[in-house]
């Protein structure tokens, strides 16, 4: 699974040499899939700089799987974790105050060159499509950038000021070159974090039904539904999908089943709904990866 648009290459270029000039990167990863959204030249592009590690969709996984994933992180090395809904606006208004931390830094220096203090300049960067333009807009309580629901929507890097203190960089989301980790490759699929034209649905719909399989959750009761009930993954699969059992199914059996069941048999089309439904949460609050020592039945 390959998908590296030419515009992507041209960004990252661009992308590289403004962090040279910023004070701050803002790093904005899926926390569903934390690790698959790791790029792993960041900490070469950024250096020393200070870093706000931004694990956004919060509110589309369980509150343990929030709390395991925050300790992860900090044990192992990550200073400032922040949690963010970037569609409802919960937790952004953290980001900005801990990217704000380097502004006295910033300044002093300045001032000592005698220079006028300026706001702090900081990048937000990431996967396609992990939140980072609506993260800018709940920031600017406006539609500063463009927006939506799938990856690639931005294409140029701009500045956006936030208040009078604090300037934020939009920039394309970035990928490597190649996608060496296929399972990694195949969970930005699932989760909407790369273009639709380098994968089948029918493909990735089957993967992230054995994927729900081996987690904890699958026949583990998780926590309550909208309707206040706690059910297990694979009560929820077969209620959703209207399958009588769903025990002992191959990805592929699974995916023909809601074919068969509702869409006329066609494979891409019952991939197609499968995956919306994941991406939108009507499968549950939960992880596709799970925080390295937690426990798994992976």
């Amino acid at each position: 699974m390959q998908w590296y648009p030419g515009h992507i290459a041209r960004a990252e270029k661009l992308l590289r040499e403004q962090l040279k000039a910023v004070d701050a990167v803002v790093e904005v990863r899926d926390i569903r899939i934390p690790l698959a959204t790791t790029h792993p030249d960041i900490p070469e592009w950024i250096g020393s700089k200070l870093r706000v590690l931004v694990l956004n969709r919060a509110d589309m996984v369980s509150d343990a799987e929030r709390s395991k994933w925050v300790a992860w992180f900090k044990k192992n090395g990550e200073t400032h974790v922040v949690l963010t809904d970037a569609r409802s606006g919960k937790g952004v208004k953290r980001v900005a105050e801990v990217a704000l931390l380097v502004s006295k830094e910033v300044n002093d220096k300045r001032i000592k060159k005698g220079l006028m203090p300026r706001p702090v300049r900081a990048a937000v960067i990431g996967y396609p499509n992990v939140g980072k333009s609506a993260l800018i807009n709940r920031l600017t309580k406006s539609k500063a950038c463009a927006s939506a629901p799938r990856p690639g929507v931005t294409r140029n890097l701009r500045w956006v000021r936030i208040g009078g203190d604090l300037d934020l960089l939009d920039s394309p989301g970035v990928l490597p070159p190649r996608l060496a980790d296929q399972r990694a490759a195949a969970r930005l699929a699932m989760a909407n974090d790369i273009g639709e034209a380098s994968y089948l649905a029918s493909s990735v719909a089957a993967q992230l039904f054995e994927e729900m399989c081996s987690l904890e959750r699958w026949e583990n009761k998780g926590d309550k539904g909208k309707d206040g009930e706690a059910s297990c993954l694979r009560s929820v699969v077969e209620k959703r999908f209207k399958l009588e059992s769903v025990k002992g199914m191959s990805g592929e059996d699974f995916v023909a089943a809601v074919a068969e069941k509702a869409l006329s048999d066609d494979l891409e089309r019952a991939g197609t709904r499968v995956l919306n439904d994941f991406r939108n949460g009507a499968l549950g609050a939960f992880c596709l990866e799970t925080a390295p020592g937690a426990s798994s039945s992976r």
